[in-house]
């Protein structure tokens, strides 16, 4: 009795390069443009944002300034956050802003970033009274629009890392928010690589929320608290 023939394992296609010169400059120029095309969103935020970047020396005297969060570790906030709010905390201490925001994570019971960040402020000599708490950060596109729409900014200092400052300011520049950048110094360890990463792909979904102007995930009703904590400041 005779085997039967088993069929012939099939080999992986591999991609060839075109064997005439006319394929194979248009399978260059093809990924030239694919690269070019790739690197639009991030041209784009360096010039927006060109002119923009600050430091906490040379900030400019601002009503508010919006940390961004950036993570719990047990409870408290993560060595970058606390950077973040070292850096906002600087400025208040030096009368260059009158009223923080600080835009968080609070989709779970037992994660509440915006009053760590309350918290972590009120020992390094910010005010209660002149921290205002957005409880709806998803992300920094939803920051930006909430900040404008909902606590009504109009102008601000953003303080965030390095890698993630320019998109803070390019994107809230797109929601109407008129804002200047501070970004803060962090260890190149595995977080920030890991972070500076993440903004090249992050770029793309910038550059179509700036252009589509999409809602946030939660917008809900105007919150009074920036214009409460600016009157208070004037009495």
């Amino acid at each position: 009795m005779r085997r039967p023939k088993l069929p012939k394992p099939r080999r992986p296609r591999v991609l060839r390069l075109p064997r005439t010169r006319t394929g194979q400059r248009r399978a260059v120029q093809g990924l030239m443009l694919l690269c070019v095309l790739a690197l639009l969103p991030a041209t784009w935020m360096y010039v927006v944002t060109g002119d923009r970047l600050r430091t906490t020396a040379d900030a400019p005297r601002t009503e508010v300034a919006v940390v961004f969060g950036a993570g719990l570790w047990d409870g408290e906030p993560s060595p970058y956050l606390a950077h973040r709010l070292d850096a906002a905390a600087k400025l208040y201490r030096a009368g260059r802003i009158k009223v923080v925001l600080v835009t968080g994570d609070n989709s779970r019971e037992d994660y509440d970033e915006p009053d760590a960040m309350r918290a972590y402020l009120t020992k390094r000599g910010v005010p209660d009274g002149r921290i205002v708490s957005d409880y709806a950060d998803f992300d920094t596109w939803d920051s930006c629009v909430r900040a404008k729409k909902i606590f009504g900014v109009d102008r601000a200092v953003l303080i965030s890392q390095g890698f993630h400052i320019r998109r803070a300011v390019a994107l809230c520049q797109a929601a109407g928010v008129s804002s200047y950048g501070i970004g803060v110094d962090a260890k190149h360890d595995a977080t920030w690589y890991y972070g500076g990463t993440r903004e090249i792909f992050a770029a793309g979904k910038a550059a179509l929320d700036a252009v589509f102007k999409p809602d946030p995930r939660f917008l809900g009703p105007k919150e009074p608290g920036v214009a409460r904590a600016l009157a208070a400041d004037g009495k």
